[in-house]
């Protein structure tokens, strides 16, 4: 429906008085704009430092969100979900990358902002629900071409192209699988003296090959072979292959041998404030744990806040692995706590990387060592892990990877696979594959990125 002579007028007078003002936000909004939505964007900050700018979006609920970036002019375009807006703007910082911001209503329920840049940025984002004393966040990076951290992130993605989609460049999501203990430290001895060390070793290496065998996933073993390594040594090879998840395995023991059951440890609050003086403490070594943000040459009130911030979205993100892990724990055996539990275990404190902790079970209960000394069971123990992976990564696949765009309706082809076989698996005809993605014929090529059409559509 057109809208009237006299509403095009009040738009283009109020477009010219925001042009004249030199005001850096122009909100697109056609009449009735302030439309009914579950949650509402609030206000956005702004900052910007040594290549890197960071967007704040201030909500007042919990949205989901889309982001993907155009070239001629460069811009970042951003759709909330369920969200509405009003009088939004940003400060003109001469270094951020942000020239000027627009937003309007999408599809009568959602928000698009689009964000004009000087030049091209590489984008992420993550949403932070509230803590301490902060409401939902929505935060959303942009790193300047060039820079270390962006080669770094060029370098570990791969061209793909999609059938009616432009080139664009995925990653598999990285898991660091931690065997705890090992070497001169055997960890938790059974009754049978079978070694803590050497169980959860065979099973990192189980969920290890799950991992590999696994679509869009890539697993990193911390520890190889029986050897010792120092806590924060496992957190530093995890942060070195940049892993999007960090699990550790171990097997618990208890004065009271009839204990048994499975459990899963996040950071607790107390463990993240200790980790984050630590840092704050050392911060000149601290490069790069705040996405690409260095913390040597900041106040510590800034410096703090912005641990703050990269601590609680990992804090949140480690909670809803820790619960897809238990979820299916529970299958393969009694889970001691269905509840995530909270310690301040110092593997599990890097700042920047989701991280969990896996009691597998109790080697000193005589049973469950049996169990644990058997290749049938260490295999379903890893089988659950690999499934509780699988859950996580559906709902949280990292923007930019081969989980992320197939989450979003796509199918990213793997070696060996046919058309045939891929409709098979989303229960569409191989006429309707064709046709949603141009194929002349079934010839397809590993890396390709097919759209699957709706079973609804």
């Amino acid at each position: 429906m057109g809208h009237s002579t006299s509403d095009q007028q009040r738009r283009r007078f109020l477009l010219g008085l925001l042009r004249a003002s030199g005001a850096t936000a122009v909100s697109l909004l056609a009449p009735g704009a302030l439309w009914a939505a579950g949650s509402q964007v609030r206000g956005i900050r702004l900052s910007a430092h040594e290549g890197q700018t960071r967007l704040v979006f201030d909500l007042s609920g919990p949205v989901e969100h889309s982001l993907f970036s155009l070239t001629d002019p460069h811009r970042v375009v951003i759709d909330i979900q369920g969200a509405s807006a009003r009088d939004l703007s940003v400060p003109s910082i001469p270094e951020s990358h942000v020239t000027g911001l627009r937003y309007a209503p999408r599809n009568n329920t959602d928000l698009r902002v689009v964000l004009d840049l000087r030049e091209q940025a590489n984008p992420r984002s993550f949403v932070l629900r509230p803590a301490q004393g902060a409401g939902h966040r929505l935060v959303v990076d942009l790193q300047r071409q060039g820079t270390a951290l962006a080669r770094q992130q060029q370098q570990q993605q791969q061209p793909l192209r999609s059938a009616d989609q432009p080139a664009q460049r995925l990653r598999e999501v990285v898991v660091a699988i931690d065997a705890g203990h090992g070497g001169r430290d055997p960890g938790a001895v059974g009754p049978g003296g079978t070694y803590e060390k050497d169980v959860v070793l065979a099973i990192a290496q189980r969920l290890e090959r799950l991992v590999a065998s696994e679509p869009g996933m890539k697993p990193v073993l911390i520890r190889t072979g029986d050897y010792f390594l120092p806590l924060r040594e496992r957190i530093r090879r995890a942060r070195d292959q940049r892993a999007d998840v960090f699990v550790s395995i171990h097997a618990d023991a208890a004065p009271d041998r009839r204990v048994q059951g499975s459990s899963v440890y996040m950071l607790s609050q107390g463990g993240a404030t200790s980790e984050a003086a630590r840092w704050l403490a050392e911060r000149e070594n601290a490069a790069d744990l705040v996405g690409g943000v260095k913390l040597d040459d900041k106040d510590d009130v800034l410096a703090s806040v912005l641990l703050d911030l990269s601590q609680t979205g990992t804090l949140e993100a480690s909670a809803n692995l820790a619960d897809a892990l238990i979820g299916d724990l529970h299958r393969v055996g009694k889970v001691r706590r269905r509840q995530v539990e909270r310690a301040g275990f110092a593997v599990l404190k890097s700042p920047d990387i989701p991280s969990v902790l896996v009691e597998a079970a109790f080697i000193s209960n005589p049973a469950e060592e049996r169990k644990l000394r058997t290749s049938a069971y260490q295999q379903s123990l890893s089988q659950a892990l690999m499934n509780g992976l699988r859950t996580y990564f559906n709902n949280h696949a990292p923007p930019g990877t081969y989980l992320a765009e197939s989450g979003r309706g796509r199918h990213v082809i793997r070696n060996g696979e046919t058309l045939s076989a891929i409709a098979t698996r989303y229960q569409v005809s191989l006429s309707e594959l064709r046709q949603r993605n141009n194929l002349p014929n079934d010839r397809i090529h590993a890396g390709q990125v097919l759209v699957i059409p709706s079973r609804d559509s």
